[in-house]
């Protein structure tokens, strides 16, 4: 039976429906429980913010972050839809219309939801928290979250719109066919730049976290055989049995976490897996050419949806363990750090420091390039996008909820012994002790043996300025999940646990990324026209495979640049990768702004336009910090300059440079740090300019045409939510008997 208010949608008389409009009102229950949700939020965020004592609980960031993102889900991302968006199931996705098995690929909304999450939620949402723990638990919070649910969410839901209605299109080619190509050139090469930093940096993240450790290189290698196996499962061996090979791939990945602990107590295992920095990144150079150029179904698909469960079974764990637990949170609500500028993890106020710093987790650039890279190319239909763009982001804010929790249940002293360059803590339990107890920080000083016995309680030999976000989250969840399972005997299994799974899931952003760029690169080549054309042929393998090598030597060389940094590689680069990012996130939000205008909605053109204002603001205000600033420990240039005057008064070292080969990569790096943040900021407000004009332009013609491909009719269906309603289970039915006896092509569930 179908209800008055559900619409079946056809295209061909002779087959099944292809899609279902719920127009159902809200029924009285679902209200009354959303009106709780609600209450429950607003509890919680008082708690945080201004019913406090000495500490917080850290059970009501959980209980505020989960009701924010469930209101936002069912009202703001819904309303989005019905006035913006207005999906149709009647028009085929680009995954329908060029399906070639490749890049190309109708795929289920479930194994898609894993892909999203897990290329978009890779080192951002652990590294910035972790880092902005530092300015204390309430702007991080209330930026995380509302950051999220205005702004992230917003510009994925809405990039991935708009590159489905452009045939999977890249954001730098979506901005030059709707800005024209003074505004396009400036984005296709800002964002093609600021992709190869995100995504070296986003290596360099793995590098720190493997490195060193036997147990996180062995888990993470065995995923890849796993990977293998459940692509060829699901397409070969049994097709559409999704919940069988998830079964597989979990029970497989749990014997590999527990199995690498094992072999790191083996002497074989330490001189096997125990690898420098240097080699682990041409592991991952080598890693990401392999990922990009094989067929999305092979490797990239089922690693990112085996990776999926991992993370958001490990957050949804960390929560339970903190809602039993109940740790109180001794950090400040806000620090002198973040008011002075002065803080030893990095260095700058809260405006605009903060809101480059947790960059991924609230707003990212980064995933307007997944929204139109690999994720529109396996949609099955428009209606998904929701679950996936929007829904997608509210899973990876959730994650770094959790982060920057973790990062301020430890004990602070050790916090800052974890995450301040070696240069200042000598990387020495003593000279570590010494220098965290002289920041001031309240509680009980910290003693060269709490660090010692610290890095023994995880089984490593050193946990002293292991910055990067992976070790101190890993720290964070072994204190909470020991004592909730296992107790002190699993605290190592634990830390190593939260290792893997954070180096699996950056792995799966720099694979994704790896690809998406080559895309982006095909693109820009395929503009240039005669010959270069048949770059923009996707089924090109040649032309693939010559991107992918041009891509991966471009950020694997930011990677090698911050692996050798004497200034500690991630605190030196994390600055340019958040404001990178953001700005970033500018273009992507400039594109969406335009397009809605040019399709004279500009009722609901503030829906990309506010948080484009202030991303603009944040990011232009830090870029100039950046460039113009005399306080070397800020601006790039300031400390170029200081280092080439020690140099020339003929100084053997100087600040965190140890040596004179030291000294001249710290110059080398900074100048091109430097340059960079002056490009990236001239190419956005390049856009921003161009958009400007095509703005006025539509507003005076009352809109103006778009680059939206012409509609083609759908000949699948596959429901919309992450659980198919009753009435698109009765419309599967209605394929699966038609699909019966053949192979199932045009079903998916």
């Amino acid at each position: 039976m179908v209800d008055d208010a559900v619409e079946l949608v056809r295209t061909d008389s002779t087959s099944p429906p292809v899609g279902v409009v719920d127009r159902s009102s809200i029924t009285p229950r679902k209200k009354a429980l959303f009106a709780a949700i609600g209450l429950l939020g607003a509890v919680s965020w008082a708690m945080i913010a201004f019913v406090r004592g000495e500490s917080v609980n850290a059970v009501w960031f959980v209980l505020a972050a989960v009701s924010t993102y469930v209101v936002a889900y069912r009202f703001y991302a819904r309303l989005i839809e019905y006035k913006v968006v207005r999906p149709r199931a009647d028009r085929a996705t680009p995954a329908e219309t060029f399906d070639n098995g490749k890049d190309f690929m109708p795929t289920d909304r479930r194994v898609l939801f894993g892909h999203h999450f897990a290329a978009i939620a890779g080192a951002g949402p652990l590294v910035g928290p972790v880092l902005a723990a530092q300015m204390g638990y309430l702007p991080g919070t209330i930026w995380i979250i509302f950051g999220c649910v205005l702004a992230g969410a917003v510009q994925d839901y809405l990039v991935l719109w708009l590159s489905v209605r452009r045939g999977g299109r890249s954001l730098g080619q979506m901005a030059r066919d709707e800005l024209g190509r003074v505004g396009g050139a400036a984005a296709l090469v800002g964002v093609f730049v600021i992709m190869i930093i995100v995504i070296g940096i986003l290596g360099l993240v793995v590098v720190n976290a493997l490195a060193a450790s036997p147990w996180g290189v062995f888990s993470i290698t065995m995923t890849i055989p796993i990977a293998l196996l459940m692509g060829v499962y699901l397409r070969t061996l049994r097709p559409g049995k999704v919940s069988e090979v998830s079964i597989i791939g979990l029970v497989l990945l749990l014997v590999a976490i527990i199995s690498g602990g094992w072999v790191a107590g083996t002497d074989w295992g330490v001189a096997w897996f125990t690898l420098e920095p240097v080699t682990i990144a041409w592991c991952l150079i080598a890693y990401g050419f392999a990922a990009s150029v094989l067929p999305v179904w092979l490797l990239l698909a089922p690693r990112d949806y085996l990776s999926t469960f991992m993370k958001v079974g490990t957050i949804i764990l960390l929560a339970v363990g903190i809602l039993i637990v109940r740790p109180e949170i001794h950090a400040p609500a806000l620090s002198s750090f973040a008011i002075e500028g002065n803080g030893p993890v990095f260095s700058g106020t809260l405006f605009p420091f903060l809101f480059v710093t947790i960059a991924c987790g609230a707003l990212s650039g980064f995933h307007s390039l997944i929204a139109s890279g690999t994720t529109p190319k396996l949609l099955e239909k428009e209606g998904q996008a929701r679950l996936i763009g929007y829904g997608g982001m509210l899973t990876e804010s959730f994650v770094a909820i959790m982060a920057l929790v973790t990062a301020l249940v430890i004990d602070q002293h050790l916090y800052f012994t974890m995450n301040a360059p070696a240069a200042l803590t000598g990387g020495d339990p003593a000279t570590a002790a010494t220098y965290v107890n002289s920041l001031g920080l309240g509680g009980t000083p910290i003693t060269a043996a709490d660090i010692s016995q610290a890095a023994a309680n995880v089984g490593e030999s050193s946990i002293i300025s292991r910055t990067g976000g992976a070790p101190t989250l890993a720290i964070g969840m072994s204190q909470v999940l020991s004592k909730v399972l296992g107790g002190s005997q699993l605290a190592a299994f634990w830390y190593h646990f939260a290792i893997m799974f954070e180096a699996l899931f950056i792995l799966t952003t720099v694979d994704a990324g790896t690809r998406v760029a080559r895309f982006m690169l095909s693109d820009t080549i395929g503009n240039l026209g005669g010959a270069a054309k048949r770059f923009r042929d996707p089924s090109w393998r040649l032309g693939a495979w010559l991107c992918s090598a041009g891509v991966v030597a471009c950020w694997g060389a930011i990677m090698l640049m911050g692996v050798t940094d004497p200034l500690g590689g991630i605190n030196t680069l994390f600055p340019l990768f958040g404001i990178a990012n953001q700005l970033l996130a500018a273009i992507a939000l400039t594109v969406v702004f335009a397009v809605l205008v040019k399709k004279n909605l500009l009722r609901w053109a503030w829906v990309a336009g506010a948080p484009l204002a202030w991303d603009l603001v944040i990011t232009m205000v830090a870029s100039y910090q950046k460039v113009f600033s005399d306080n070397p420990k800020i601006g790039y240039w300031a400390n170029h300059a200081a280092f080439l005057d020690a140099k020339a008064a003929g100084k053997q070292t100087f600040g965190a440079a140890p040596t004179p080969e030291a000294m001249d990569a710290v110059i080398r790096n900074t100048a091109i740090q430097g340059t960079l943040s002056i490009v990236f900021a001239v190419l956005v407000l390049i856009v921003v300019g161009a958009a400007a004009v095509v703005c006025v332009k539509a507003v005076r013609a009352g809109g103006l045409p778009t680059s939206e491909d012409p509609e083609t009719p759908s000949h699948l269906f596959a429901p919309n939510g992450l659980a198919a309603s009753a009435t698109e289970k009765e419309v599967q039915a209605e394929w699966d008997a038609l699909d019966r006896g053949r192979t199932p092509v045009r079903s998916h569930h």
